[in-house]
């Protein structure tokens, strides 16, 4: 199967940067469907990605994008809504399970198989948030389209790297508040390099084995969230007091934080926590060596001290 125009639906976000990074190093010409085309104007200047603006959730311009292209990778997803729903809020149907059932569509209309999703770790149609269940949900839809089409499921845990809203938000907090309330800290990750997701995702555009797969993406370490704030405090020099909240005093923060009009956190976020993000044994891309979190987390997040810059060196010349 030769692929040399990709549709990369949610690409302009956090993970899409890096595939589409990785895409156009392979010479395959990538079309990112945007909102708002001046907000990434760093892909704009990666050879062979263009963006366009265009409503994905539209029907026909989503049918017409996608028969323009030999494949179809899906990255939109949602963390927090305004809404409180079961099993969950319109605002996740639309991102997680209508917009899988649009793309599906629209692949069998135009004749384009090669479809690959991004779901997530334990996505599950009768989980605990509002955010897993629909993610399950939508993951069975595409693997339910196997035999119409050639679809690759993948299940990454939390994603860190260079712009995460993960480690770099603990940064960010850790820096400047003299405490850090933290609930849910017995919560287990296992998080994964966002440039091992990009290549896994790449690599298997054209290996007809992961035809009809769905595979955990994992690092090779499990932390709990407090081992995670602990190692970034470690690592920006804070001198922030880490004071574990109580469940009730957990929630009572992540509602205050919903509120807020780009919340860091949601009470959905806290009852996706109450499943640990770990791999449950499921199958890993073939060859699958992920990159250690402390290999690279020193390298962004304490990219301005001697040991930081020290470790960026030492990743960029391959070392």
């Amino acid at each position: 199967m030769t692929i040399k125009k990709v549709l990369l639906l949610g690409g302009s976000g956090f993970v899409g940067t890096y595939i589409a990074n990785r895409l156009s190093q392979r010479g395959i010409e990538v079309t990112v469907p945007t909102r708002r085309r001046e907000r990434t104007k760093a892909l704009i200047m990666q050879a062979g990605v263009e963006m366009i603006e265009a409503d994905i959730n539209c029907e026909q311009t989503l049918g017409e994008l996608v028969a323009a292209h030999d494949a179809v990778i899906n990255l939109v997803g949602i963390l927090h809504s305004r809404d409180v729903q079961l099993p969950y809020s319109r605002d996740f149907a639309q991102a997680h399970v209508e917009l899988p059932k649009k793309i599906v569509a629209a692949c069998k209309a135009a004749g384009v198989r090669r479809l690959v999703h991004m779901s997530a770790l334990k996505a599950d149609p009768k989980g605990p948030s509002e955010y897993l269940a629909s993610k399950g949900d939508g993951e069975a839809i595409v693997l339910a389209a196997q035999g119409e089409l050639d679809v690759t499921v993948f299940r990454p845990s939390v994603i860190f790297g260079l712009g995460d809203a993960f480690l770099n938000t603990f940064a960010c907090v850790l820096k400047k508040a003299p405490f850090f309330p933290l609930g849910f800290g017995q919560a287990r990750f296992q998080p994964v390099w966002v440039a091992d997701v990009a290549d896994a995702f790449v690599d298997s555009l054209s290996d007809t084995s992961t035809f009809g797969q769905a595979y955990e993406l994992v690092g090779p370490n499990v932390y709990t969230l407090r081992d995670l704030v602990d190692y970034t405090r470690e690592l920006t020099g804070s001198k922030a007091r880490v004071i574990a909240l109580s469940e009730g005093w957990a929630y009572l923060q992540a509602g205050l934080m919903w509120l807020a009009p780009n919340p860091m956190l949601s009470p959905d976020n806290l009852r996706s926590m109450q499943v640990d993000s770990v791999a449950d044994g499921g199958l890993r891309p073939a060859g699958w060596q992920p990159t250690a979190l402390e290999a690279i987390a020193p390298t962004y997040i304490a990219g301005n001290t001697p040991k930081g810059k020290l470790d960026g060196f030492r990743l960029r010349a391959g070392r």
